[in-house]
C-alpha cells in the first residue's frame, strides 16, 4: 500500500511477532469485524542497536521499503527520531521526554505545523508499570494506552488490546497527520518504551 492509500485509513492494528533477536511488527487495516485485514507494513527492529534505524516494508519479504525512522543520536534516552519516506523525504519526527517519562511516559510528535504530546492515559498504571519493570522478565498484565493531543485537539490514540501479547489499535483523529508518522510512533511506543 502506498502513502496516498495509507492516508485514506484512520485505524491500524499493530501486532508484534515474538522472536529471540529482533522485534517484528505486522501492521494491518482492520476488517469490518475488527480483525486483521490487509497488510500495510512490516518491520523488523534489531534489539540493542547502538543507533536505531528501523525500516518499514510493504511486505514480509522486505522487497519494497515504504518509510523509516532513525535516531539522530547514539544511545540517548531522550533521542529524537526522524521519520522519512523511502526516498529520504522528511515526514516528521518524534522524541521521548525523558524527565516527564520517569513517572508517566511522554512523547513529542511533530509534523510541519502539527505538534502533539502523547502520554500514558492512566497515571496509576504508568507508575505500576515502572515498579513492575524492576522484575525484568515478568509480563505486565495490564493494558496501557497513549493519547496524543495538540492543545485540546485529540490527534491520535494507541490502545494496547491484549495483555500478554503486544497488540495495539491505532486511531487517527485528524486528517492531516501522515499515517506513516503515526505508524512509526505506534511501533516505537512498543519497541523503544523501556529506553
Amino acid at each position: 500500500m502506498d502513502a496516498a492509500a495509507l492516508q485514506g485509513h484512520d485505524t491500524f492494528l499493530v501486532r508484534q511477532k515474538i522472536t529471540a533477536f529482533v522485534n517484528r511488527y505486522v501492521i494491518t487495516v482492520p476488517t469490518a469485524t475488527g480483525e486483521e485485514g490487509e497488510l500495510v507494513a512490516f518491520v523488523e527492529q534489531k534489539r540493542l542497536a547502538f543507533r536505531e534505524e528501523v525500516t518499514f516494508f510493504a511486505d514480509e519479504a522486505k522487497t519494497t521499503p515504504l518509510f523509516r525512522f532513525k535516531a539522530r543520536q547514539v544511545l540517548d534516552v531522550g533521542a529524537t527520531y526522524d521519520v522519512t519516506a523511502a526516498d529520504g523525504t522528511p515526514i516528521g519526527l518524534f522524541r521521548k521526554d525523558f524527565a516527564k517519562s520517569l513517572l508517566r511516559s511522554t512523547w513529542h510528535l511533530e509534523q510541519g505545523e502539527l505538534a502533539a504530546i502523547g502520554r500514558e492515559r492512566n497515571a496509576f498504571i504508568a507508575v505500576l508499570r515502572r515498579i513492575w519493570d524492576l522484575f525484568e522478565d515478568l509480563p505486565f498484565f495490564f493494558k496501557y494506552h497513549f493519547d496524543f493531543v495538540s492543545g485540546e485537539q485529540p490527534v491520535m490514540s494507541v490502545d494496547k488490546t491484549a495483555t500478554i501479547r503486544d497488540r495495539y489499535r491505532v486511531e487517527i483523529k485528524v486528517p492531516n497527520l501522515d499515517r506513516r508518522l503515526a505508524i512509526a510512533m505506534a511501533v516505537a511506543l512498543d519497541a523503544l518504551q523501556s529506553r
